[in-house]
C-alpha cells in the first residue's frame, strides 16, 4: 500500500459517483459491460463489509437517447426529417432516462442478489434541515438492511437553469452531489469513477501528460490545463476536480479514478497507486516543488561533470570521506535497518528475502573498507589506453571517460546502495538510484550519509533517490539525459524496463547457474565446490540452480554423495527426466528456474557436450562451473559454455565483483555490450578520443602524410592498495632530512608519526627534490 493512502485501511462507508461517460457509450446508449463490472465490484465491496452510496449521473443522456429516436418513430414522412431538430431539453430527457437507468440498476444488482433502492434529490431540498436529517436516517436505514441507496440529480423538476455556471446553489452536478452526501452521511471515503486514469497535467491523450497522483492545490492549479467539459456530462473533469477539493477541505479524501477499469475499485481501496487522491493533509506528505525527473537527471549530470573536473587524489578523499561517514553513523543506519526489518516480518515477507534486507553486524565495517580498498585503486578516468601518431605533429589517444548519468534500479539489498554509490564516485558518473520498497528506511538514511559526505564544490545532486516506483517510466523516456540503466531485481522487472526504454540496458533476468560434475571429477572436492555453490547464499544471482552429473557417475558413489550433501545442508532436490526415478524425487517443472532458496534441480547428461548443450539451451548465460580434474575437458568447457562466466573446479560464488577484486559491483550483466559478468568501475566507462595537433588540415587528404604509427602508451606506476597520488613530505633517509616527492607508496610502509620529524619510511627510494 502506498504510505500516502494507508488511511484507506480503514474506509466503512464510502460514495461512489459515476459519470455519464461511465454510464453511456459515446453513441449515448447504455455501456451494459462496464456497468455490469461496477456493480460487480460494489457487491464485492459489501462482501468486505464496507457500506456503499452510490451516485449516478446518466439519465439525461439515456432519457436523449430514447425521444431521439421516439422522434424519428413519429416522424410522418421523410420531409419532416429534412427540418432542423431542435435539440432536446435537459428535463423530458431526465424523466424519461431516469426510469430506464434505474431499472437497469435494479436487474443488475440483482442478478447479483443485491437490494437497490432510488432516491431523487434537488438542490432546494437541502436547504431544509428537516429533510436533510430525514435523509441520514433513511440512508443508514438502508445500510443496516444491506440496500445500496442510488442518488441522481432530479434534473426533470430542477429550478436552476444552468446548474452548473450557477454558483449561488448547495450543489451543481452530481459531482458536487456527491460530495455533499460524503459529507452529509459521514462518509470515509468519496470515489468520482471517470472516463480517464485521474487528473492529468494536460489533455490525457497528450504524450506529455502526466498522471497527478496526488493532488496539490497551490501547485497544481496553476500547472493543470483543463480541456473541454465532458462529451455528455455538464462539468468534466473541471467540475470533479472543483467538487473533490471542496469534499477534501471539509475532511472528506476523494480519489478520482477510471470507471472503466474492471476492479478500479478494489484497487482504490486497497490503497494501490491509482488515479488521483485528493487529502487535507496532502501538503504534509508532498513537497510543493517536487523535483521533476528530468530535473533529478539533469542535477545529476552537472554534478558528474563537476566531480570528473576534480583531481584524482580528491575523488579518493571523497570515498575515504564516505566510508569515514557510514562508520560514524553506523547507529542510526542499523536503526532504520530494523525498522524495514520489523516491516517486512509483519507483512510476512520470506526468511530469503529477509535476509537480503539485512544488515548484519560488521556489514557497515566491511562496506567501509571496500569503498577504502576502491578509492586506493588505479585511477580509471583519462587513462591512455592507445596512443597512435596519426601523421607527423599529429597524435591521437584513446582515453577512459565517464558514461556520465546512470539509472540503478535494484533489488531490497541497502548494502546494493553503498557498492552502487562508492562505483558512480569512483567513475565520475551520476547516479539515480531506486531501491525495493522493503529497504525503503535504509537506503534513505544511507542516501543521507552519502550525499552528506560530497563537497558542496560537487553537491548531493550526484546520486538522486527515486523515492516511488511510479517516477520510473517517466525517467525512462529520458534517453537524452540518462545513458545507461541498470536493472538488478526479478526477470520481470528486468524485461519491462528493456521494453520500456531507448536507453541502453545492461543487466541480467535470470541467475540460473549450473555445476557440471565429470567423471573425472575428484568427488569430495566437487562435493564442496556444489555445496558451496547453492548454500553459501541461496538467494544469489550466482548461486547454483541445476547440478549436472556425468552419467558415470550414476552407479557409483558419486551421484549419491553429491545429493546426501546437499539434501543434509537442508537443500530440496527436484529431478530432471533421467534422475528423478534414480533419487526418488519431485520432478523439476522446467529446467530454467532460478529457486533463490535451499532448492535446486539435478540432472544427469551423457558427457561434457551435453552439459555444454544443456546450459546453452536453459540456462541463462551467468555463470556455469565444471569440476574435473581432465585439463582438456576443463578446457573444452572453458571455451565452449557461452556464458558471462565460466568456471573449473571452483565455487559459482566467486562470481562477485568484490572477489573478483574490482573493489564493488554494480551488478552482473549478462547483455552482449561494453560490460558482462561483474562490473566494477571499468563497467561504467565509455572511450573518448584527444587528437593533439599542431595546424594540421585534410584538405582533401593532401595535407598531411598518414603514418597511423603506433605509439608506447605511458602509464604510471601503480602499486595495488596504495595511495595513486604525489606526497611531499619530509624523509628521513641515514639520519638526514630531505623534501621528497613520494610516488604510489604502500600504506603498509607508511608509518604515521606525530613528531616534527615528519614521516619514516622503509624500504622506500626517495628522489630529493
Amino acid at each position: 500500500m502506498d504510505p500516502s493512502r494507508a488511511f484507506l485501511k480503514d474506509v466503512k462507508r464510502v460514495v461512489v459517483k459515476v459519470g455519464t461517460a461511465v454510464v453511456t457509450r459515446p453513441d449515448g446508449k447504455l455501456a451494459l459491460g462496464r456497468l455490469g463490472s461496477i456493480c460487480e465490484q460494489v457487491k464485492a465491496l459489501l462482501e468486505d463489509c464496507i457500506e456503499v452510496i452510490f451516485v449516478t449521473s446518466g439519465a439525461v443522456g439515456v432519457g436523449r437517447q430514447k425521444l431521439r429516436h421516439q422522434r424519428l418513430m413519429n416522424s410522418s414522412s421523410f420531409l419532416d426529417l429534412q427540418k432542423p431538430q431542435i435539440e432536446l431539453d435537459g428535463k423530458p430527457c431526465a424523466a424519461v432516462g431516469q426510469s430506464g437507468l434505474m431499472a437497469l440498476y435494479d436487474s443488475l444488482f440483482s442478478q447479483l442478489d443485491v437490494a437497490s433502492s432510488q432516491l431523487l434529490v434537488t438542490d432546494n431540498d437541502f436547504k431544509d434541515p428537516d429533510f436533510r436529517r430525514q435523509l441520514c436516517e433513511t440512508v443508514n436505514s438502508l445500510l443496516g438492511l444491506r440496500v445500496i441507496p442510488i442518488f441522481n440529480e432530479n434534473d426533470a423538476i430542477s429550478t436552476r437553469k444552468a446548474p452548473y455556471k450557477d454558483s449561488t446553489g448547495i450543489f451543481w452536478d452530481n459531482d458536487s452531489l456527491a460530495a455533499l452526501l460524503a459529507l452529509e452521511l459521514k462518509a470515509d471515503l468519496l470515489i468520482l469513477l471517470s472516463d480517464v486514469e485521474g487528473l492529468y497535467t494536460g489533455p490525457p491523450s497528450d504524450p506529455r501528460s502526466k498522471l497527478i497522483h496526488t493532488y496539490l492545490k497551490e501547485k497544481h492549479d496553476d500547472m493543470v490545463t483543463f480541456g473541454e467539459k465532458s462529451r455528455v456530462g455538464r462539468g468534466g473533469m473541471t467540475a470533479k476536480v472543483y467538487a473533490a477539493w471542496n469534499a477534501a477541505s471539509a475532511g472528506i479524501p476523494v480519489i478520482i479514478s477510471s470507471g472503466y477499469t474492471a476492479d478500479s475499485l478494489q484497487k482504490v481501496i486497497r490503497g494501490d497507486h491509482v488515479g488521483t487522491l485528493f487529502h487535507k493533509d496532502a501538503h504534509l506528505w508532498v513537497p510543493v516543488k517536487e523535483t521533476s525527473a528530468r530535473q533529478m537527471a539533469i542535477a545529476a549530470r552537472d554534478a558528474s561533470r563537476r566531480l570528473q573536473a576534480l583531481s584524482s587524489s580528491v575523488r579518493q578523499k571523497i570515498l575515504l570521506d564516505v566510508a569515514d561517514a557510514l562508520e560514524k553513523h553506523q547507529d542510526l543506519i542499523l536503526v532504520e535497518n530494523e525498522i524495514d526489518k520489523r516491516l517486512a516480518l509483519q507483512s510476512g515477507t520470506a526468511k530469503a528475502l529477509i535476509d537480503r534486507l539485512s544488515l548484519k553486524p560488521g556489514k557497515i565495517a566491511h562496506l567501509a573498507e571496500s569503498l577504502r580498498r576502491l578509492a586506493l585503486m588505479k585511477e580509471p578516468i583519462g587513462e591512455v589506453i592507445n596512443k597512435t601518431e596519426v601523421a607527423e605533429g599529429l597524435i591521437l589517444e584513446k582515453t577512459t571517460s565517464s558514461l556520465g548519468v546512470i539509472l540503478v534500479v535494484f533489488e531490497s539489498r541497502p548494502d546494493a546502495l553503498v557498492q552502487i554509490a562508492s562505483l558512480a564516485i569512483r567513475s565520475g558518473n551520476g547516479l539515480l538510484l531506486k531501491g525495493g520498497k522493503e529497504a525503503t528506511h535504509s537506503n534513505a538514511i544511507l542516501h543521507k550519509v552519502i550525499t552528506e559526505a560530497l563537497p558542496k564544490k560537487v553537491g548531493g545532486d550526484l546520486i538522486g533517490l527515486v523515492t516511488s516506483r511510479d517516477e520510473i517510466p517517466d525517467l525512462l523516456k529520458l534517453a537524452d539525459v540518462i545513458d545507461l540503466v541498470i536493472p538488478r531485481g526479478s526477470n520481470r522487472l528486468v524485461s519491462e524496463i528493456k521494453e520500456s526504454t531507448k536507453i541502453p540496458v545492461l543487466g541480467h533476468a535470470d541467475g540460473v547457474c549450473h555445476v557440471y560434475v565429470d567423471k573425472a571429477a575428484d568427488i569430495e572436492k566437487a562435493s564442496r565446490i556444489v555445496l558451496d555453490s547453492k548454500v553459501d547464499y541461496p538467494a544469489a544471482c550466482n548461486a547454483m540452480e541445476t547440478l549436472l552429473v556425468h552419467k558415470d557417475l550414476v552407479h557409483g558413489e558419486g551421484l549419491q554423495k553429491l545429493t546426501f550433501a546437499l539434501q543434509s545442508a537442508g537443500v530440496i532436490l527436484y529431478g530432471g527426466a533421467k534422475v528423478a526415478e534414480v533419487l526418488k524425487t519431485p520432478k523439476a517443472a522446467q529446467f530454467h528456474h532460478e529457486y533463490s532458496s535451499l532448492a535446486c534441480t539435478v540432472e544427469i547428461v551423457d558427457d561434457v557436450h551435453a552439459a555444454i548443450e544443456h546450459i546453452h539451451e536453459h540456462g541463462s548465460g551467468h555463470t556455469d562451473c565444471i569440476v574435473t580434474e581432465d585439463q582438456e575437458t576443463a578446457n573444452l568447457f572453458l571455451n565452449h559454455v557461452d556464458s558471462a562466466a565460466v568456471f573449473h573446479n571452483a565455487s559459482t560464488r566467486f562470481c562477485d565483483g568484490a572477489r573478483f577484486g574490482l573493489g564493488a559491483e554494480v551488478g552482473i550483466s549478462t547483455s552482449r555490450i561494453h560490460a558482462r559478468g561483474p562490473v566494477g568501475v571499468e563497467g561504467l566507462l565509455t572511450t573518448r578520443w584527444l587528437l593533439r595537433g599542431t595546424g594540421q588540415v585534410v584538405d582533401g587528404d593532401r595535407g598531411v602524410l598518414y603514418l597511423h604509427k603506433d605509439l608506447p602508451v605511458e602509464s604510471e606506476p601503480f602499486v595495488r592498495n596504495s595511495v595513486n597520488a604525489i606526497m611531499d613530505v619530509p624523509i628521513i633517509t641515514n639520519g638526514e632530512v630531505s623534501q621528497a616527492s613520494v610516488h604510489n607508496v604502500s600504506l603498509t610502509k607508511i608509518p604515521i608519526s606525530n613528531n616534527t620529524n615528519g614521516c619514516v619510511f622503509s624500504n622506500v627510494v626517495a628522489s630529493p627534490t
